[in-house]
């Protein structure tokens, strides 16, 4: 059973990725993370940064994901915020989303946050601020840590893979309806997530 909530897992983060994302004129994250300009920290050790060497946590995710589930005192500027736009190719284009990503994760189709730099800037408008920067899977993290280290943030930390990548207990205070490694998964994956972790419960009763 842990092997199948495993494959469902990762499906839906397949399917939930976001299109290609923008070409930024600042130094990509790899390139980020092996000058060390931007350092990864694990899931299991973020609680230590946090308490211990003074960083703040940045919520980079979409609002619907983190009211799922969200670390308590965490800060929350999205990267990636709801197309507003109806036109008639934007809506040409959710109706696609919809068909292929929407309906099985639950996502919304989203734009770049063009304030997002700014609004973190209001936040924390001191630069030389410890930042660990998070979201779902890590990929817009990095995304979100390429523009703030080009917004001139030079204390920047990334949560390597994500809160899906976190355990029970890796962050102690979590508010919200779900786990917070279970945050990104909506749509119809998401019945199918409740049905085999009820499968599993059953499982391990009998």
């Amino acid at each position: 059973m842990a092997i199948q909530l495993k494959l469902l897992y990762t499906s839906t983060l397949k399917h939930g990725k976001q299109g290609k994302p923008p070409i930024f004129n600042i130094s990509t994250p790899p390139t980020l993370q092996s000058s060390g300009a931007v350092r990864p920290i694990l899931p299991k050790d973020a609680a230590s940064a946090l308490n211990s060497e003074g960083f703040i946590l940045l919520d980079v995710r979409p609002a619907w994901e983190r009211e799922k589930a969200r670390v308590s005192g965490s800060m929350h500027v999205p990267l990636f915020v709801k197309d507003m736009d109806n036109s008639p190719i934007t809506l040409l284009k959710k109706w696609v989303h919809f068909g292929y990503i929407g309906l099985w994760t639950g996502q919304n189709f989203t734009m770049i946050n063009p304030d997002f730099v700014g609004q973190v800037e209001i936040a924390v408008p001191y630069k030389d601020a410890k930042l660990l920067v998070a979201c779902g899977e890590g990929l817009r993290s990095m995304m979100a840590a390429s523009k703030l280290h080009g917004g001139g943030y030079r204390n920047l930390g990334w949560l390597a893979g994500g809160f899906n990548r976190a355990n029970d207990g890796d962050f102690p205070d979590v508010e919200g309806t779900e786990k917070l490694q279970y945050a990104t998964i909506g749509g119809v994956s998401y019945y199918f997530l409740q049905l085999l972790i009820l499968l599993q419960a059953v499982g391990e009763r009998s």
